[in-house]
């Protein structure tokens, strides 16, 4: 497309007068706080991140203190906003600055973009909204936007969409184009993309690129982006297993003792959902006619464990990826009652870590969604 410089005007006036100016990372861009905000943005919508980020900076005000956090700590902070695998890399890429870069966040391209977790447009993002240098991004806000501005009608995500994608980002940035500092272009094509030019029903007359947008021209609005087919979804069933034992301390000097409910606990392991947090054992189910002795023999095989199921504890119903999953969670008892006494501390076949953890313990253990869900129901039944 043809970016003028009237355009670009009616960009910033734009900005200036309806922008998100009080987003936290962007009234204080340090490189970190960026990179947090950016890592939380990914597949997750702003209001959302807003909680999470006041949160985690509380926690971890620095590189330095995320580096130095434990991974079940960081992951705890996490807990609710999905795709764990952003916080393990995001501590994973806190470590490698802090021990090779002394602490200091890197500010070219090329380092930015080895760091675990990093892609082209979150590189990008840094050195722009950060430092202020003249890297193009592409996210869903401005792909929708360019999308429209180029009458695109091809799939955003084939290569040749891409490649003309980027190209518009690069030129909207360019000294040839504007004047304008690259954080202040960027940050109002975004927020353009995200309060205006909406997935549906765009408010068009309200855009400073009216006149330019050649989907508007052609009365393509509605049909761009494409959309590939929508996901076809497969039912799913699983149970989980409240396995408890008693826990008896003393509370005092004096041998005074108290006893608490102790549930054991399965850390999930790498190529699993929820990996490096902690479930209550669970297996999915092929035939709900079996589904306790599947349960049962599931636990003895994984765990070591000759268990009986007593009750239904609870449903939940919730979605992973292309699943639409029904998790049916039981109360368990042993069948042979020493094996109460037993400290278990083996690992599951697939490597998980095993672990009896206080009932007063859960509100604060990194549990996965649905193991956040069975765990809210115990602490308040």
């Amino acid at each position: 497309m043809n970016i003028s410089p009237s355009a670009i005007s009616r960009l910033i006036h734009w900005f200036e007068e309806n922008g998100r100016h009080s987003l936290p990372w962007r009234q204080d861009p340090t490189p970190y706080r960026v990179w947090v905000s950016e890592i939380m943005l990914q597949q997750t919508q702003v209001r959302t991140v807003l909680d999470y980020f006041s949160r985690f900076l509380s926690a971890f005000p620095d590189i330095q203190a995320l580096a130095n956090a434990e991974e079940e700590t960081v992951l705890r902070q996490w807990e609710g906003l999905g795709y764990y695998r952003r916080a393990r890399q995001m501590h994973a890429a806190a470590k490698i600055i802090t021990n090779e870069k002394n602490g200091h966040f890197p500010d070219t391209f090329s380092e930015i973009l080895a760091l675990p977790g990093i892609g082209r447009y979150t590189a990008g993002a840094i050195l722009s909204f950060a430092f202020n240098k003249p890297f193009p991004i592409l996210e869903a806000n401005t792909q929708r936007l360019f999308a429209r501005l180029n009458a695109l009608q091809i799939p955003v995500s084939s290569s040749q969409a891409q490649k003309l994608l980027w190209k518009t980002a690069e030129e909207f940035i360019s000294p040839n184009t504007s004047s304008e500092s690259p954080r202040i272009l960027n940050t109002a094509l975004m927020d353009l993309g995200s309060l205006v030019c909406v997935p549906q029903e765009p408010q068009c007359e309200k855009c400073p690129f009216l006149d330019e947008c050649e989907a508007k021209r052609g009365n393509l609005t509605a049909r761009i982006p494409y959309s590939p087919p929508k996901i076809k979804y497969e039912d799913r069933m699983e149970a989980a297993a409240l396995i408890t034992r008693t826990f008896t301390h003393s509370e005092n000097m004096d041998n005074e003792f108290s006893s608490e409910r102790e549930f054991l606990l399965v850390r999930c392991v790498e190529g699993e959902w929820w990996a490096g947090l902690w479930d209550f054992p669970r297996v999915k189910i092929q035939n709900e006619e079996t589904i306790q002795l599947e349960l049962q023999r599931f636990i003895q095989q994984t765990i070591g464990l000759k268990t009986t199921i007593t009750e239904k504890f609870a449903d939940f119903r919730h979605s992973v990826t292309k699943y639409r999953i029904r998790l049916r969670a039981f109360h368990t008892s042993f069948t042979d009652n020493e094996q109460k006494k037993q400290t278990i501390s083996r690992q599951t076949p697939s490597g998980g870590e095993i672990r009896w953890v206080r009932e007063s313990d859960l509100e604060t253990f990194p549990l996965c969604s649905s193991g956040r869900k069975i765990a809210q129901k115990i602490l308040h039944s």
